[in-house]
């Protein structure tokens, strides 16, 4: 037999071609990427619809106060006794309503919840969110509003950046002043965020919206995302507060907020509370165990105040969420002893 038919007849078959396969892996690739597109986009179209209708029926909170960079939302509780000024912090969608235990708690006092921009009923889009500017504003609001010094000012969280600037910016202004976990700017000095301010652009602001804009924080807040711990809220309060999640998440100000938040600590490093103001801090025993160093810090930055108190409270950041009843009777007892009746 000549030898070409013997190596043909021994030779392997022939592989099936892989392009059918590799044409189904694609074809099956693009469906599952158009499936979710379209997921994305009826997600997004059916929030944009809610929340014109939630915004179209609900019922705002609070009063607005014009301002030289615009209106700023306010709530105010009580017409007499010493004035305590509530400042909130990063984030937080809903300060007038957030705040809402621990302000059935103060009774006796004048309680006034300054929203910033880019909080709750506020304008969404500012400034620059320097230290400066944010006190700035905080100052501004409160001489339009008539509230003569000395005013007590408590600040949740990175409040404590504006609490320290507004304490040695207006010295004469305040009696006490009055941190709940509040952020001390050593923590913080080597945040870098991505992108810095100078580097940021008009797209990576629209980037930190987009969770809002496609419904995925709705439907977060819906299965409990962010919710309030404890029984200080009625149920109407939660549900403008889960609302109120999806409508202010990512907004300009507060993106451009959080991208400042290690040069404004940088900035924040020497400073100190002056020696003779009264300084009450309330520590949260989850953030101490997530933060070894969060209590000593504190200690640091107090140690030339005269007159100053730590309270331990075992609970979560949002410490006015669940301990709003002996905050109160704390804030009532440290007041008092520094002469603010």
């Amino acid at each position: 037999m000549p030898a070409n038919l013997d190596q043909t007849a021994g030779s392997a078959p022939a592989q099936p071609s892989r392009r059918p396969r590799r044409k189904r892996l694609l074809r099956a690739t693009g469906l599952m990427a158009l499936g979710l597109a379209g997921l994305l986009l009826a997600s997004t179209a059916t929030n944009l619809i809610v929340e014109k209708v939630e915004k179209s029926n609900a019922v705002a909170y609070g009063e607005k106060v014009q301002i030289s960079e615009g209106a700023i939302n306010v709530t105010r509780t009580g017409d007499t006794g010493p004035t305590l000024v509530l400042i909130t912090g990063l984030g937080t969608p809903a300060p007038g309503l957030d705040f809402a235990p621990l302000i059935r708690e103060l009774g006796g006092y004048q309680v006034v919840a300054v929203e910033g921009f880019g909080y709750g009923y506020s304008d969404m889009t500012a400034r620059p969110r320097t230290v400066e500017n944010i006190t700035e504003e905080l100052h501004e609001v409160i001489g339009k509003l008539g509230i003569r010094g000395p005013y007590t000012l408590i600040g949740h969280s990175i409040s404590g950046f504006s609490t320290l600037y507004y304490a040695n910016k207006y010295p004469g202004e305040l009696n006490a002043v009055i941190g709940i976990d509040p952020t001390v700017p050593s923590g913080k000095a080597s945040v870098a965020a991505s992108p810095g301010p100078a580097e940021a652009t008009a797209t990576d602001y629209s980037w930190a919206h987009i969770p809002s804009t496609t419904g995925l924080i709705r439907w977060a807040a819906g299965l409990g995302y962010g919710e309030p711990g404890g029984d200080g809220f009625t149920t109407a309060e939660r549900e403008q507060m889960r609302q109120m999640t999806s409508w202010n998440f990512g907004n300009q100000a507060v993106t451009d907020e959080t991208f400042r938040v290690g040069e404004n600590a940088t900035k924040l490093q020497a400073v100190r509370y002056p020696n003779d103001l009264p300084v009450l801090d309330f520590l949260s025993q989850e953030t101490m165990n997530q933060q070894p160093d969060w209590r000593a810090a504190h200690e640091r930055q107090l140690a030339n105040v005269t007159r100053h108190e730590l309270v331990v409270l075992d609970g979560a950041h949002y410490l006015h969420w669940t301990h709003s009843k002996v905050m109160a009777e704390k804030i009532r007892d440290f007041l008092s002893k520094v002469g603010v009746v």
